[in-house]
């Protein structure tokens, strides 16, 4: 259990959820994988440690281990799309950002409910009773559901994304006092374009965990990758980074 999840544990109202920056696929499942798929190349790259500074600020941050083509913990147990009438990938994805057939036998039922049992449902019961402990010490608790892709990735939308995308499902997922609190620190910086609940609105664990009449906030955060990796080779370009941090440091700071 340990090896397919890093949490740390910490005191404030925050809680960080890292569910797509894995690699971990076990050999029973990787061997059932066309070779392309081993590399995970739609994996949030780099995300957590983007996100590396939670420690300082005294916030959780919990992250699979566990490569998103073996289950996608942001999507809902049941495979109900989120969003309807758009592409998008299944709880097992089949197909790759770019279309490929990831498996050589596409996972049976079977598979997909021990995989759920085994990996979808630990992490899912770590952010459950981490927010309840958190709102209970403090009353109230704020999940932010940490993400990142490729600029561009034609399967799901048109062109080159804006570099921060801040999701609150419409608002239902957290306080409007909350995603006033993001809203002024992005419209106080002038480096990077922002959008709210376009593209990405949220997914299931922003819209499921978000329940702000009972004090509990969830924001998904989508970071478009141009702004700190080399998207040609998926390489972390450190300097980069270091200014996409300060703006997160500063989203994060504005909510403890």
């Amino acid at each position: 259990m340990a090896k397919n999840y890093l949490f740390h544990h910490r005191n404030s109202p925050i809680l960080i959820s890292v569910p797509h920056d894995g690699t971990l696929i076990p050999d029973e499942i990787s061997k059932n994988m066309h070779d392309f798929a081993h590399k995970t190349p739609d994996r949030d790259f780099f995300v957590a440690q983007l996100f590396s500074f939670a420690k300082d600020f005294d916030v959780s941050l919990l992250k699979t281990n566990i490569s998103r083509y073996v289950i996608d913990m942001n999507r809902p147990a049941d495979n109900t799309p989120l969003y309807p009438g758009q592409s998008g990938t299944q709880l097992c994805p089949t197909t790759s950002f770019d279309n490929q057939d990831i498996y050589v036998n596409e996972p049976s039922d079977d598979d997909i409910k021990r995989r759920t049992e085994d990996y979808w449902q630990p992490y899912h019961q770590i952010i459950a009773d981490k927010l309840a402990v958190i709102k209970e010490e403090h009353g109230f608790a704020i999940l932010i559901d940490a993400h990142s892709i490729k600029s561009e990735v034609k399967r799901f939308f048109n062109g080159q994304l804006p570099d921060i995308n801040i999701g609150t499902n419409d608002g239902k997922s957290c306080s409007k006092s909350i995603e006033d609190k993001i809203r002024t620190v992005l419209e106080n910086q002038n480096k990077y374009s922002y959008v709210f609940n376009e593209r990405f609105k949220g997914g299931f664990i922003t819209r499921n965990y978000g329940d702000p009449d009972n004090n509990v906030h969830a924001i998904q955060i989508e970071l478009s990758q141009i702004n700190y990796l080399d998207e040609s080779n998926n390489r972390f370009l450190p300097e980069k980074a270091e200014q996409l941090k300060t703006v997160l440091i500063r989203l994060v700071n504005c909510l403890c």
